[in-house]
């Protein structure tokens, strides 16, 4: 029985799914690709790159879904996805990155792709830099450190939204482009760890993909005027971990991390605390009159982000005690419960992330990934096919989903909702299989062994009839 109220979710709200290329489609050196970052992940965090990776490399294959797509699209269509967020491997495109032609057999597949999601009614959404470039321009010209990158992202985002011009409306920058500050090398191909860079350096870096962001959209607005551009940052909100006047200042700080990337896209300007922040640390950015023009004048449509999961922050070192979170540790939240990878799951937190962005931006928004990781175990069912009972998922998307409704009350434009990931992917900075996201389980693990065999899991049907009731379900009553 459902309860008598209005629709929670408006009609035209885009469910769907999110996906990413160096996790799913494998065929790393295929049809002309080249190695990438992606590729290179957790291999050259820390220290040199190594390419070719171990034998036991889960990347190389992945699950396949570069030839497996037209049947995992069809799954994602019984599902009744209203979109697949998907991204392009820019070394399917440019294979080292400088080329000056593209590769028509990269070109061709997405196209293929997209082809067959617009088959079915799924509307593509497109991450244009999905944590990784290719490798070449890593290795030889430092990653976004270097100005050069913002003329080869211009020529591959040329190439592409003139390629699929007529076929795709949405399209997102960077994904998750605030990880660059604790992932250097997944988040901008610098090689190192985070505390040994120095700050002026990283922060250039940052300042490069900024301003090609805003080419990108400036470039996009001009090829089609229809083109809905978006920015897509990583949010797990700070609450203070006490109401210490001085937790509540380190919980500001510690926001305003990932703030000044939703602020600079979105405003067009760097913040007055981060031109403190720089003054104070002796940060110097080489920013040109035109780069600032640029920022100004070519704004994000829309601000899309991922949220796992919430954070804590204290000023006080002696409840500085770590926790295992998503890129970064946190401090425990004594009122939360955490997942296999001890990631707090906090469904309240995900209202609260939506409200802090629309008071702050009065922009649509996106919820382009939001997911449990879990260890699932694929079980024989009374009709002897197999699945896996994953209720524990089943229950934080349900919670998580119905917080969504409630920002939505409180004024929140939402546009979507895509899950990460609809189907098992290899996991992107520590490369493995265990840590299981889909409603569809693959069979493929840690030691690269399996069938790639597709099995819908429980969260399957409980995803196609939230979808098919636009979010009703989520709210019907315990019998």
């Amino acid at each position: 029985m459902t309860k008598n109220i209005e629709s929670r979710f408006p009609e035209n709200f885009l469910w769907g799914g999110a996906l990413a290329a160096s996790q799913c489609e494998g065929a790393a050196l295929e049809d002309g690709k080249k190695w990438t970052t992606g590729d290179a992940m957790p291999y050259g965090v820390f220290g040199d790159v190594v390419i070719p990776p171990p034998e036991n490399y889960l990347k190389k294959e992945a699950i396949d879904f570069y030839h497996r797509y037209k049947d995992d699209v069809k799954l994602f269509a019984e599902m009744g996805f209203k979109m697949l967020r998907i991204s392009i491997s820019w070394a399917r495109i440019f294979p080292n990155g400088d080329e000056q032609e593209p590769n028509e057999k990269g070109l061709a597949f997405y196209d293929s792709l997209i082809d067959e999601l617009r088959k079915y009614g799924i509307e593509p959404m497109i991450t244009l830099v999905h944590f990784e470039i290719p490798l070449h321009l890593a290795t030889e010209y430092g990653g976004w450190t270097n100005r050069k990158m913002i003329d080869f992202y211009q020529h591959f985002v040329e190439t592409v939204y003139t390629r699929y011009k007529d076929k795709v409306t949405y399209w997102l920058t960077f994904n998750e482009i605030n990880v660059i500050l604790d992932a250097p090398f997944n988040g901008g191909g610098i090689q190192g760890k985070a505390e040994e860079i120095d700050k002026s350096v990283l922060y250039q870096a940052i300042h490069h993909q900024f301003v090609s962001s805003a080419l990108a959209t400036k470039i996009g607005h001009e090829i089609n005027p229809n083109f809905k551009i978006g920015c897509m940052v990583a949010n797990s909100p700070y609450y203070p971990l006490t109401p210490n006047p001085d937790d509540i200042l380190e919980a500001m700080n510690r926001d305003r991390e990932t703030l000044f990337f939703a602020d600079v896209h979105a405003r067009g300007k760097y913040p007055g605390y981060m031109k403190r922040y720089f003054a104070e640390n002796e940060i110097h950015i080489e920013m040109t009159e035109e780069d600032k023009e640029l920022m100004q004048k070519h704004t994000v449509d829309f601000i899309s982000f991922s949220y796992y999961m919430s954070y804590c922050a204290t000023a006080d070192e002696a409840l500085n005690i770590q926790e295992l979170g998503n890129v970064k540790s946190t401090v425990k939240n004594p009122y939360l419960k955490a997942s296999d990878w001890g990631w707090q799951i906090d469904p309240k937190g995900l209202r609260y992330a939506l409200n802090q962005f629309y008071d702050r931006y009065q922009l649509p928004l996106f919820i382009v990934e939001n997911g449990l990781g879990a260890v699932d175990e694929l079980v024989s069912d009374e009709e002897g096919s197999y699945t896996v009972i994953d209720d524990y998922r089943i229950d934080y998307l349900k919670t998580h989903l119905q917080q969504v409704s409630e920002a939505m009350k409180d004024g929140v434009e939402l546009l979507g909702y895509t899950s990460w990931g609809p189907i098992d992917m290899v996991s992107n900075s520590v490369s493995e299989m265990k840590k299981r996201y889909g409603f569809i389980y693959v069979d493929k693990h840690n030691d690269c062994s399996g069938t790639l065999e597709r099995y819908k899991k429980k969260s399957f049907n409980w995803y196609k009839e939230v979808i098919a009731s636009n979010g009703e379900s989520l709210f019907d009553e315990e019998k």
